[in-house]
């Protein structure tokens, strides 16, 4: 059984001294558990080069501690301060337009810069020495938001040399690469590894080989940028160590960098999330306007807690109005508190509320906290309490395994956003339409990495998308006892971006082969037989396997040999809803269908019921008011 929490995020830099231990005892009041400080007072701890201050964090550790909570402990490498680009001018990253991204925000660096990496594992064991130990410092965060402001791509020197070094060690000779990447195409052959460049800047499409390497590159920088903070931390402390990861963001692989991390964690903003990043229609934005989508936070619980492969938080958690997305609504009343708890129930050790206080200065100004920038308590602060009451009559939880596994690959997105084929063929989108119809399903969802997973314990394993299949996962389809359905554009492509030789899908047992492939634009569509049609994406494909699908036209919409079946197109909400319902039935996974925007999530004990919508919904012989949460046991 895991603990459950609650925290906040606090910058006692930002407020006068003589606030913090009211505020130490207004947390706790409120039931608050977790205090993460830090993370963005560098500035405050080297005002200048080698001239350290870290007196006043000294004592607002005592303060917090005191007040009986728990300091969560960033680096404060996500915000380099003003002496360090005059110290190392080529720190900065540079976008694919040649520009840099400069000084004035926050994430100005670049992951390749070697000076800046040196002042990072200094700073870290300068923290790492005085607060190791320290009792009331009882977690560490490694920087802040890794790829956030899409800083994750650089194109500046360092980060060229860099790649140039990868390349040399990935391919060990010119020639290799040439030939991984088919750099005989349009000449682009290399003669030595000094010649190659990044793949920006370049006329048309740069090779997507090149592209993709530079890609695997990148991700690379940030495990390595983040190792070296974990390598300084765990010699100095034997606390957990985490990040937190943003929604959406898929620009390097969280898999690898959670790796060496104790507990994974995001920040969520449901409200934010839905107007600035989802792609939802507007309807639908409007409809959960004041609620945030009903299966994003879910999807992002269930990606997350497989990247800390179990433990895993909320380190920020919205509590009122942002100030970055287009538009920013307040939440319903009680959404908060529902947030808490949908997290919990997919097996959060704590969901800690970002901010204490609303500050009235500086970017962030117009982003509510828990209180006013008076100290007033703002509208959210009541249902942090509501939850932390909550939380005395159940203050543990234990996940189970859940009947279905969806497959979630980090390379697989790079693969299609550089050759998407059809402009709006989009990874996440499809995987994100086959969780969410799971959960209009009433399903619990476990989502895994492409390799080192085990489907042994599952019902029914999803593989959507899924560019290149590692070898494991393919002798474990194969030796699947459940159902399982994979693709569309599955094992479409090797490492290097190409077309395979057997065609895709190649799948053993499976008699078929994709002999070609369509993108169709936005209205057009592909009917199905049975209803609904393919959108996006239709691959014709020829073979001896079981046809369990037709299209209207009578062309092979789905294939299957035993309980292996592949799927060649897109399906709409209509189709995919009859197919997920038929692999249930046949994998023996129990359904039901989910009156609208209400979710279900199944623990060891416990089944909680969500109302996303904004009026009443009925739940069996429940009655859920708007934001209504309720648990039962199972």
């Amino acid at each position: 059984m895991t603990r459950r929490a609650l925290g906040v995020c606090y910058y006692p830099e930002h407020w006068p001294e003589e606030n913090w231990p009211d505020d130490a005892r207004r947390m706790a009041e409120t039931g608050l558990t977790w205090v993460r400080i830090g993370e963005f007072a560098w500035s405050r701890l080297e005002p200048v080069p080698e001239r350290l201050e870290f007196d006043w964090l000294d004592r607002a550790i005592d303060v917090l501690g005191e007040a009986g909570l728990k300091v969560v402990l960033g680096t404060p490498t996500a915000t380099p301060p003003r002496w360090m680009l005059d110290k190392h001018p080529d720190m900065l990253a540079l976008d694919a337009e040649g520009r840099p991204r400069g000084f004035g925000s926050r994430r100005h660096y670049c992951f390749s810069h070697e000076g800046y990496m040196k002042e990072c594992r200094r700073i870290v064991t300068l923290l790492a020495e005085r607060y190791g130990r320290n009792p009331y410092v009882q977690a560490w965060q490694t920087d802040n938001e890794y790829g956030c402001h899409d800083t994750v791509l650089s194109y500046s020197k360092a980060a060229e040399k860099a790649f140039r070094d990868w390349c040399a060690q990935r391919y060990q000779s010119p020639e290799a690469l040439n030939r991984a990447w088919g750099n005989v195409f349009w000449s682009m052959e290399y003669a030595d590894f000094s010649q190659v460049g990044l793949p920006n800047l370049t006329v048309t499409e740069a090779n997507p080989a090149h592209a993709m390497a530079f890609r695997r590159f990148s991700s690379d920088q940030v495990v390595r940028f983040n190792r070296v903070q974990v390598d300084v931390l765990r010699r100095h402390t034997d606390a957990p160590i985490i990040h937190n990861y943003m929604g959406r963001y898929l620009d390097f692989d969280h898999f690898d960098v959670g790796a060496d991390l104790d507990i994974a964690s995001w920040d969520s903003y449901p409200l934010g999330f839905l107007s600035d990043r989802l792609g939802a229609t507007e309807l639908h934005k409007l409809r959960y306007m004041r609620q945030g989508d009903p299966d994003n936070q879910a999807f992002h619980h269930d990606l997350y807690r497989a990247v800390g492969r179990g433990r895993w938080w909320v380190m920020e958690q919205q509590p009122g109005p942002v100030n970055w997305a287009p538009w920013n609504p307040a939440p319903l009343d009680g959404m908060v508190r529902l947030w808490a708890w949908e997290a919990f129930a997919h097996g959060a050790e704590a969901v800690c509320y970002f901010r204490w206080r609303q500050v009235p200065f500086a970017q962030e100004q117009m982003h509510a906290g828990l209180l006013r920038p008076d100290g007033a308590p703002a509208p959210a602060l009541a249902e942090a309490v509501q939850v932390a009451e909550e939380l005395e009559a159940l203050p543990e939880t234990d996940i189970t395994t859940a009947p279905v596994a969806l497959i979630f690959d980090y390379a697989a997105a790079w693969a299609w956003d550089i050759q998407p084929q059809g402009q709006d063929f989009n990874y996440f989108d499809l995987v994100f339409a086959m969780y969410r119809g799971l959960r209009k399903l009433g399903l619990s969802i476990d989502i895994l990495p492409a390799d080192a997973c085990d489907l042994s314990a599952y019902k029914l394993v999803l593989v959507p998308g899924l560019a290149t299949m590692p070898g494991d996962l393919l002798e474990q389809l194969e030796r699947f006892d459940g159902v399982a359905l994979v693709g569309p554009r599955s094992n479409a492509k090797t490492e290097e971006i190409e077309i395979p030789v057997p065609l895709p899908p190649n799948l053993a047992g499976l008699d078929a082969v994709v002999t070609g492939v369509e993108s169709l634009s936005p209205g057009a569509s592909v009917g199905l037989a049975a209803g609904g049609a393919f959108v996006r994406w239709f691959e014709l494909m020829e073979g001896a396997a079981d046809v369990v699908e037709v299209t209207a036209d009578g062309r092979p919409a789905m294939l299957r040999v035993g309980g292996l079946h592949y799927l060649p197109g897109w399906p709409d909400e209509s189709a995919l809803a009859r197919i997920l319902q038929r692999l249930c039935d046949r994998a023996g996974v129990a359904t039901e269908n989910m009156p609208e925007g209400v979710r279900v999530r199944d623990t060891s004990v416990h089944r909680f019921v969500f109302n996303y919508g904004s009026g009443p919904a009925r739940y069996g012989e429940k009655d859920l008011p708007a934001a209504g949460v309720h648990w039962y046991a199972r």
